[in-house]
C-alpha cells in the first residue's frame, strides 16, 4: 500500500511517501515559505523521485490541525483534493499528535507545543501505552500557564516536544524544574513518515466532502466579529 503524507499545518514543511511500511523518500524543511507555492511542487518531486504517478498512491494522509490557519487550509485542501479526484481514501491526524510520534519511546508524558501568540499555545499531552499513544490532555489552544497547570497535576517526567519550545523553554523550565525536559532539534520538526504511521495505524478513514481542519479555536476575525454582534444585540 502506497500512502502520500502531507504536513503543512504550521512553518515545517514535510511531505511523505512510504510503501508497504517502507519509507521511500521524505522532505522536511522548517523554513518560512509560502506552502501554497511550495507544498505541491514538492509532492510532485517526491513522487518523481520515488517513480511514482498520482494515481499509484492508494491512500492520503493530512495533518489536520491545531496550527497556522493558513497553513492547515493549505494541507486540508490539497489532500481533499487529490483524494476527491484520486478517489482515494483521506485519514487526517492531529498536527500535535504528529509531534508527539517523534519521542515515541519516552516513557514519560510528551507534550508537543505550537506557539499560538500572545503567551498562548496549541497543545496537547501523551503517553504511550501499549505501543500507541494515548492523549491525557485534550489537544487544544491554551494559554501557557493554564497549560503549566494542568501538567503540574500529572506525575513523572515531561518531554517538551515542536520547534516553538524555545520561545517557552525559561518560563517552563522555571515552574517545572526538573521534571521538564526539553527535545533535542531532530525531534521537533513534524515528519509526515510519522503522520502516515499513525494514519494507517489507527486513524480511520474520513468521509472526504465532510472532512474539515481541526483549528481549536476560533479566528481572531471571528472572534471579534462575535463580540460586536454580542455588543450590538446589548445595545438593542
Amino acid at each position: 500500500m502506497i500512502w502520500l503524507g502531507i504536513d503543512t499545518a504550521n512553518t515545517p514543511l514535510s511531505v511523505a511517501v512510504v510503501r508497504d511500511g517502507e519509507l521511500l523518500v521524505e522532505e522536511i524543511s522548517a523554513m518560512a515559505v509560502n506552502h501554497s507555492l511550495r507544498a505541491m511542487p514538492a509532492i510532485e518531486e517526491l513522487l518523481a523521485k520515488a517513480g511514482l504517478e498520482p494515481a499509484n498512491i492508494d491512500a492520503i494522509a493530512v495533518s489536520e490541525g491545531p496550527g497556522s490557519y493558513t497553513g492547515v487550509r493549505i494541507g486540508v485542501t490539497i489532500a481533499k483534493t487529490l483524494a476527491w479526484t484520486l478517489g482515494k481514501p483521506l485519514v487526517g491526524v492531529s498536527s500535535l499528535k504528529v509531534l508527539a510520534t517523534n519521542a515515541l519511546f519516552f516513557t514519560g508524558l510528551i507534550c508537543p507545543i505550537v506557539d499560538a501568540r500572545r503567551n498562548n499555545v496549541y497543545a496537547g499531552a501523551y503517553r504511550l501505552d501499549a505501543g500507541k499513544l494515548m492523549e491525557v490532555i485534550e489537544d487544544g489552544h491554551y494559554s501557557l500557564e493554564e497549560l503549566i497547570q494542568q501538567l503540574e497535576k500529572q506525575e513523572g517526567p515531561l518531554l517538551f516536544v515542536g520547534k516553538d519550545t524555545a520561545m517557552h523553554e525559561q518560563q517552563i523550565v522555571k515552574r517545572l524544574g526538573e521534571r521538564a525536559e526539553i527535545a533535542p532539534l531532530h525531534l521537533n520538526l513534524p515528519r509526515a513518515s510519522s503522520l502516515i504511521y499513525i494514519a494507517a495505524q489507527s486513524a480511520p478513514e474520513t468521509d472526504v466532502h465532510a472532512f474539515v481542519p481541526e483549528y481549536r479555536r476560533i479566528a481572531e476575525a471571528e472572534a471579534n466579529w462575535l463580540k460586536e454582534q454580542g455588543k450590538e444585540k446589548a445595545s438593542e
